[in-house]
């Protein structure tokens, strides 16, 4: 019996009142024996019904205990076997041991002992062979898992080896709902209205922009999207997830329809989208919004732009950027960096890592900009590479030019709250010679004409980022007829800048527009020297035996795309990979060209290059790379074959889903 019983007042207390009666009758004894004697009697008699009332009450509790429990037992595992949730035992093989009735209900058998985990639940089974992976100390693992169109949650207790299942399908099915009917917030811009439009009258124009407005108004009634105009060029579109994973479902096919539709003007018609979805406030959502259009617009606009929560999605891409009529933005651009330039006490100017002639020549004339206004600047260089080894020579002979060249290290040291950095070529600072310089400067100026990435420079004071543009000489060279009323270049200045265009183009053969040429007018009236950049861009003899090997080893897939691989082992320079994708492009019915190798660093380079039907872009930025419509790079840590079927991989992905050819 437990003691706190013992203790009552029939427990140890009677014992004691019993030994006082005793005591008491012991004294009455003294002064009359035959008194004593009675009162002795009757002691013993009430103590022996005292023993005896005693041994009753333990008895007695002793038999509803006992009776208690069997009846606790009994009702105990018939509560378990109809519990509203599951309890499954298994062994350490995972087979299972015991279950009660809803465990047995979710197959409709009554009994599955002896079955394994990994045939009644192979996401349960595989979420315990992960947990067994880590070796983590084991503690309550959650899972939540689909049978038979009803969701279950799944608690693991490993130490225990049991597994406690609930029914939350309501839940989950709320929880689908709520997710569905999330607002999504969308803009949709006409992005060359003016261009398409040129030439034509008012009434043209209205229709132009009537029949484009009727197709866009059916794709939002089709997909459910509440659609808004906001301008002439302008809409904004509201609509729920469920909506959105449709139109990224579709690709987007407005963006075709629309250019489809206009095709037979000199300019088709393009759209650009921006949508976001998963930011807490609306406001968020609107800002978020914007930012997917102009990521989509900075790319080259016919493309839509999806920010979802981390993800960035881009759709469409397939045609070349329209070149831009107007040089007004140029012209405001440049007065915007005169005055920033005068505001700063020197400029530092940055391209990419293992610059190219277009890097180094930009990066020239902004640095002759500066000098126009007496602003003292740099040219932030690394070291010498063989893509401009022979531009550098002229580089290094003239003495102004040599002394404006700077390592990372004295740019770092130069560096202060009031200077000045000019980004060219480039827009990501992971690719910059020397990414600090980005973080220390508190006044960035992007210029590069390269397709918008997911990566970018934000907080950049200065963005002149124009994909239409060949190259970024191109660029730089509109900025300084407008930079300065009195422009003078030296002939070595402007035969850098030419010599950018002229690689950038391929020798004025691809993504050309007539700003192109304008451009390389105004250079060659300055003095730029085209014999000096045949010189600059002679071929070795034994880089020239170098590619045809590679180009031996190619093969055509999908009937117009060449697709060339080294063998293992052979240890091949970035710039030799990309001349030789361009060499590929030079072949009779290759319209893309895709040319994977080991490099000297240990990495495998892909570089692809297009003749325009094809978005080598969207290829690279599924591997991890980036880079142009028709020009795009990618270096992976893999071995060479695993590169090589990734490439093949992503390319029937993209057949499948949309098409590899415009």
């Amino acid at each position: 019996m437990p003691k706190f019983l013992q203790k009552r007042w029939h427990g140890y207390q009677t014992v004691w009142a019993f030994l006082l009666l005793l005591v008491l009758v012991i004294c009455i004894s003294m002064y009359n024996w035959e008194l004593g004697v009675m009162g002795l009697l009757l002691s013993f008699l009430l103590g022996g019904l005292m023993l005896k009332t005693e041994l009753a009450f333990r008895r007695e509790l002793n038999q509803y205990i006992s009776g208690l429990s069997f009846r606790i037992k009994r009702v105990e595992g018939e509560a378990i076997s109809t519990l509203p949730f599951g309890i499954i035992l298994y062994s350490e093989n995972r087979t299972v041991e015991w279950h009660n009735r809803f465990a047995g209900e979710m197959f409709e058998e009554q009994s599955l002992i002896g079955e394994p985990l990994q045939d009644l639940f192979p996401q349960l089974a595989g979420a315990l062979s992960a947990k067994k992976e880590t070796k983590e100390p084991a503690r309550e693992l959650k899972v939540e898992l689909q049978h038979d169109e009803r969701h279950y949650q799944f608690l693991i207790v490993p130490d225990e080896r049991l597994i406690y299942l609930y029914e939350v399908t309501e839940l989950a099915v709320l929880r689908k709902q709520y997710e569905n009917e999330r607002l999504a917030l969308g803009i949709v811009m006409l992005d060359n209205m003016d261009e398409a439009a040129q030439g034509m009258d008012d009434q043209q124009r209205t229709a132009l922009i009537a029949k484009v407005s009727s197709e866009i108004t059916s794709w939002a009634n089709q997909y459910n999207i509440y659609l808004r105009r906001l301008s002439s060029e302008r809409y904004l579109i509201m609509l729920n997830h469920k909506a959105l994973q449709e139109l990224e479902q579709s690709r987007f096919v407005i963006l075709d329809t629309v250019r489809e539709m206009t095709a037979d003007l000199k300019v088709p018609m393009t759209l650009s989208i921006g949508l976001s979805f998963g930011a807490e406030s609306i406001k968020e959502l609107g800002e978020l919004a914007q930012s997917s259009l102009d990521m989509a617009l900075g790319r080259g606009g016919d493309q839509a732009a999806v920010k979802a929560g981390q993800r960035l999605s881009f759709y469409g891409g397939k045609s070349n950027a329209v070149e831009k009529r107007t040089r007004v933005r140029a012209r405001v651009i440049a007065h915007a960096l005169r005055d920033l330039m005068q505001e700063s006490d020197r400029v530092l100017i940055m391209g990419h890592k293992i610059p190219d002639m277009d890097a180094v020549g930009a990066a020239i004339g902004v640095w002759k900009a500066a000098a126009l206004y007496n602003v003292e600047a740099h040219i932030v260089l690394d070291k010498s590479n063989p893509s401009i080894d022979r531009m550098m020579e002229q580089v290094n002979k003239d003495e102004k030019l040599s002394q404006a060249l700077m390592t990372p290290e004295q740019s770092l040291q130069l560096m202060t709250e009031h200077s000045l950095l000019v980004v060219v070529d480039t827009h990501k600072a992971s690719m910059t010679i020397e990414p600090r310089l980005v973080q220390t400067a508190s006044r960035v100026v992007v210029v590069d004409h390269h397709r918008r990435g997911e990566e970018f420079i934000n907080d950049s004071v200065l963005i002149y980022l124009e994909p239409y543009a060949s190259s970024a000489c191109e660029l730089v060279t509109e900025l300084l007829q407008y930079i300065h009323e009195k422009v003078q270049l030296t002939p070595l200045e402007a035969t850098s800048l030419l010599a950018g265009i002229t690689v950038d183009t391929k020798h004025f053969s691809l993504h050309t527009g007539s700003r192109t040429f304008e451009a390389a007018g105004f250079l060659r009236r300055s003095g730029a020297d085209t014999v000096m950049i045949q010189r600059m861009l002679k071929e070795d003899l034994d880089e020239y035996i170098a590619k045809a090997e590679i180009i031996k080893h190619a093969k055509m897939i999908y009937g117009h795309i060449a697709i060339a691989v080294t063998e293992p082992g052979q240890k091949i320079p970035q710039l030799l990979i990309a001349q030789v994708a361009d060499s590929l492009l030079n072949m009779t019915d290759v319209l893309a060209s895709f040319v994977v190798s080991e490099r000297p660093d240990g990495l495998v380079g892909i570089s692809a290059r297009s003749l325009g039907r094809m978005n080598v872009q969207v290829v690279m930025e599924r591997l991890g790379g980036g880079g142009h419509l028709t020009n795009a790079a990618v270096q992976l840590d893999c071995p060479l074959e695993e590169a090589k079927r990734r490439v093949v991989d992503v390319l029937a992905e993209i057949d499948g889903e949309e098409g590899l050819f415009e």
